[in-house]
């Protein structure tokens, strides 16, 4: 450290971090890019040479993760392209029905889950889904508000089960588990108590906005006769069955992080020729779709010299001796219950940057209190994933523009009553995993 300075003061470029994130008109990457250069003067790297340092960072996880996410992206602009998004969203619709507000609620929840977890992301996905759903249930007086507490209360829960998503690929990476360990152990527990606190809420709150905020009529096209092509009917029947073939493959062959690079390109590649397109149309809808994250790519690429500084510093060994006795009064319990509230409130970002704070703060403590990888995935999954729930962020912002609300409150009713729930779910399965 520069000047002799203890360890533990290391941890200033990650407090810093959360600091300028919430600093209105900070762009992301200019936020990590100055904690970046602030923890290379701590730590004496030399600032002619960095390049070297970020050279070596593109073969990191982080930025392994990124690409997954552009390319999650890009396949997302070939489904809109192709036609299959509006086919599989009408289907979902279509099939449950959507005649009553129960059954408005339920389907716009399937929709948003399913999609989320085909393409990994939840902006992208329900990008695609609000211009065809809002039409259809805002026919029966679904407001706004609802909307906008399905496509992140339930929306998000696509994450925790799609088997290349960046936070299933990252628990992946940080616990050793396998998809299907990490999924009954945190995924579907997380998305069953969220999907059940979701749907709830969403009641009440149509109850309570019905009257007060609504849709505009004249902006709302109906297509009561939808019908899709032969093109996208081919297409879409292509994009299922190159998915389930390759996440199949993948499961039974532990298929890694860098797997998933195949799985979308191919499922891109197949979907967009059966449909119609040609190769070159297929490469530029894939590359229209990254291009529109590619600012996400180069966060998680400087994040990992940003993490490593702060390694490299001993502020995280520092941390857990500072720690480590109060952790061990309080067992167990206080630990998990600690660890997944100081990810909620107290770690700020990328979600997938956040998960790898957690685990290089907490993880040395969680292995000398015996809390077994299961469980130590549910707590970086509740503590990474939930912080766009505590906060009017820009998740939380950008799911209600998709549905076209104002009502802030609604979703921090949601977004408290999974918090409080989740913790519950923490504090349960402490005893069971």
């Amino acid at each position: 450290m520069i000047f002799g300075l203890p360890p533990l003061l290391g941890l200033f470029p990650l407090l810093l971090y959360v600091i300028l994130a919430f600093k209105k008109g900070m762009h992301p990457v200019v936020n990590v890019a100055i904690c970046v250069v602030v923890g290379a003067v701590m730590v004496q790297q030399p600032i002619l040479g960095m390049g070297s340092v970020i050279a070596k960072a593109m073969g990191s996880f982080l930025s392994l993760v990124g690409l997954i996410i552009m390319l999650g992206s890009g396949l997302g602009v070939v489904l809109r392209h192709t036609g299959v998004a509006e086919n599989i969203v009408y289907f979902f619709m279509k099939k449950i029905g959507v005649d009553s507000e129960n059954k408005a609620i339920i389907a716009t929840m399937v929709t948003s889950v399913a999609l989320v977890a085909l393409l990994g992301t939840l902006a992208g996905a329900n990008a695609i889904i609000a211009p065809i759903v809002i039409p259809l249930v805002s026919a029966i007086g679904i407001t706004p508000s609802v909307i906008a507490v399905i496509f992140q209360g339930a929306g998000q829960t696509g994450l925790f089960i799609g088997p290349f998503s960046p936070p299933m690929v990252t628990l992946m990476g940080i616990t050793g588990l396998t998809y299907t360990q990490v999924l009954f152990s945190a995924g579907l527990p997380l998305s069953a108590l969220m999907w059940v606190v979701t749907f709830f809420v969403a009641k009440r709150v149509q109850k309570k906005t019905f009257g007060i905020y609504s849709y505009s009529r004249d902006q709302l096209v109906i297509k009561e006769d939808y019908q899709p092509s032969p093109q996208t009917r081919r297409g879409t029947i292509a994009f299922l069955g190159t998915m389930a073939l390759l996440v199949g493959y993948g499961i039974l062959n532990k298929g890694g992080a860098s797997y998933a690079i195949m799985v979308m390109l191919i499922t891109a590649l197949v979907t967009g020729l059966v449909s119609g397109l040609s190769l070159g149309k297929v490469f530029d809808s894939l590359m229209e779709g990254c291009g529109k994250i590619i600012w996400l790519f180069f966060i998680f690429l400087l994040f990992d010299p940003f993490l490593g500084f702060v390694e490299k510093s001993g502020a995280f060994a520092a941390l857990g001796e500072l720690l480590k006795p109060y952790m061990e009064t309080s067992g167990k319990l206080g630990f998990n219950v600690f660890s997944s509230l100081v990810g909620i409130f107290g770690i700020s970002g990328a979600a997938v940057a956040q998960a790898l704070m957690i685990d290089k703060l907490f993880r040395g403590l969680a292995e000398a209190m015996n809390v077994s990888m299961y469980m130590w995935a549910l707590i970086v999954l509740v503590g990474h994933q939930l912080t766009s729930f505590a906060y009017p962020g820009a998740d939380m912002i950008g799911e209600m523009g998709l549905a076209q609300s104002t009502d802030v409150k609604s979703m921090l009713k949601v977004g408290y009553a999974i918090i409080i729930t989740s913790m519950i779910l923490v504090v349960v399965m402490t005893y069971v995993l």
